[in-house]
Order: C-alpha cells, then sequence, then structure tokens
C-alpha cells in the first residue's frame, strides 16, 4: 500500500508548474521603466487554448504583472522593452515506476498521459534588439482546456522572478 500511495504522490508532483527563467547577465534590467506587448503567438489547434480571447487574457496577465512591477506600459510608440510570447501545447505520456508485487519485488509501470502547455515570455531592448529576459512557464494537465485557467498564474510565477537577482 506504501508503494501505490508513493506512485500516486510521484504523479501529483510530475504536474506540478515549471518555471524556468533566462537572462543577460550584461544587461542593465534598471534602465528599463516601459514596454508594449506585441500581438503573441498562439501554436494551438485546441480552441480551448487558441483564439483572439486567449490572446487578450495573455497580455492583460503580463501587462498587469510588469505595471505592478512599476513599469509603465506604452500602447505605441517607443519603449524600453517590446515584450513578445508564444503560447504552445503538446501532448505527452509519462512512465511512472514503482515497486510492487509481494514483500515489494517487482515493479509496476503506469502511462500517465497529459498535455503540456508553455508559455514563453520574451523582453527585448529596444536599442540593441537584443533578448534580455526570458520567461518559461509549463503547465502540465490531462486536459489543454484546464491549461486555460492556470494562464495567469502561470505569466505570474514568470514575471515575480522579474528583473532578475544580480550576482
Amino acid at each position: 500500500m506504501k508503494a501505490l500511495g508513493l506512485g500516486l504522490l510521484l504523479t501529483v508532483v510530475a504536474f506540478a508548474q515549471k518555471v524556468q527563467i533566462e537572462s543577460d547577465p550584461e544587461a542593465d534590467f534598471t534602465k528599463y521603466k516601459t514596454f508594449t506587448i506585441a500581438e503573441g503567438r498562439l501554436n494551438r489547434k485546441n480552441p480551448a487554448l487558441n483564439g483572439d480571447l486567449i490572446r487578450k487574457k495573455i497580455q492583460f496577465d503580463i501587462r498587469r504583472n510588469l505595471e505592478g512591477k512599476g513599469m509603465t506600459y506604452v500602447e505605441s510608440g517607443p519603449s524600453d522593452l517590446n515584450v513578445r510570447f508564444t503560447l504552445g501545447s503538446a501532448r505527452r505520456i509519462e512512465r511512472d515506476v514503482y515497486p510492487a508485487g509481494w514483500r515489494g519485488w517487482g515493479t509496476r509501470v503506469v502511462r500517465v498521459p497529459y498535455t503540456e502547455g508553455t508559455l514563453v515570455m520574451d523582453l527585448f531592448d529596444r536599442n540593441t534588439k537584443s533578448m534580455v529576459w526570458r520567461g518559461i512557464s509549463r503547465e502540465e494537465k490531462t486536459d489543454p482546456s484546464k491549461i486555460e485557467g492556470k494562464l495567469d498564474d502561470m505569466v505570474k510565477k514568470a514575471i515575480d522572478k522579474y528583473p532578475p537577482k544580480s550576482k
């Protein structure tokens, strides 16, 4: 019974949201005060994750979170940072392996299908046209429509790590 509990625990952990941040170590993030947001790309055929409302939701969440960091949104005209984003999704099947059988001899393999939604947010320096920051949020769900309900959290968790801590 303990093995089954451990297997279920591992399955729950496998579905946790993941956030990865990359940044230019030479960029001076203190100089960035304004931003604009590009239209964004949605690379998904499923209507739950593809359409103007999803695009607007992501743009709204990015704007709200960057403004929460003290930055100013610029609808048109020059800004310090240009924000671009892509939302994609791919079906995957994970295998969970845990001890099973009499006295733990042997193993049990369980196939766990899920859909991984990946939101990539890129911040480009307007002057140099180079990427200075990238936030990648992954939400793994068995149903792509459930990723939609996590988009605001995916944006927030990534932007919470902006600007990067200086080393």
